[in-house]
């Protein structure tokens, strides 16, 4: 190689590799990053870690068991994805699908779901012990109304006085109560002191 003299200009970069040839060192490939592991739903794509898997197509027809790698890319030549359906079976069971549709069709039934359950309360009638008849019936339609309804019904007795040492008046309107009601409701909780009071729970039958 010549002697570098002070007039030549520094070879460019580009120079250094054309000199160098085979021994320049060159930047790494980047690599495209992978999608984020799904924190919920299925295992899809290149997330499903097992050997092989046993595929269904789009139109429902069993393939076989095949190589998971292989079953990707045939499920990417048809512009889908391929899900995993079954993971316990085995091998476990996958399925072409459009992965974004699937997970926006599962997410709409949740949603469908949580507005159509109906989240179960306990409401209270309370009555006295020696209640007439007049006012029994009132209270017994309200129960039969929250029971309806699909709620729970605490029935509480309170006793006044001297009547704490007649609890049997109590055990028996409560035993009233439970036969008014045996076509539709069970009795969840049995009669039961706390303090002067007296409470028994109802609840739809199944």
């Amino acid at each position: 190689m010549p002697p570098f003299r002070a007039h030549q200009k520094p070879l460019k970069a580009a120079m250094f590799v054309n000199v160098l040839g085979d021994t320049a060192i060159r930047p790494p490939m980047m690599r495209r990053p992978l999608a984020p592991m799904p924190k919920s739903g299925p295992r899809y794509n290149e997330f499903i870690t097992v050997p092989k898997v046993r595929v269904i197509d789009e139109a429902g027809e069993n393939l076989g068991v095949m190589f998971t790698r292989e079953a990707i890319e045939q499920a990417a030549e048809v512009g889908l994805d391929l899900v995993e359906v079954s993971p316990n079976a085995d091998p476990p069971v996958c399925k072409f699908l459009d992965i974004g549709k699937f997970k926006y069709e599962a997410q709409k039934k949740a949603n469908l779901a949580r507005k159509t359950q109906k989240t179960q309360e306990i409401k209270e009638i309370k009555m006295r012990p020696n209640i007439d008849d007049h006012d029994y019936d009132t209270k017994m339609k309200k129960v039969n109304d929250f029971i309806e309804e699909g709620d729970k019904v605490k029935i509480t007795l309170r006793f006044r006085g001297r009547e704490l040492s007649h609890q049997q008046l109590g055990m028996a309107l409560l035993q009233r109560v439970a036969e008014d009601v045996v076509e539709v409701a069970k009795v969840e909780a049995y009669p039961r002191m706390e303090g002067r009071q007296m409470l028994m729970v109802l609840s739809p039958k199944g």
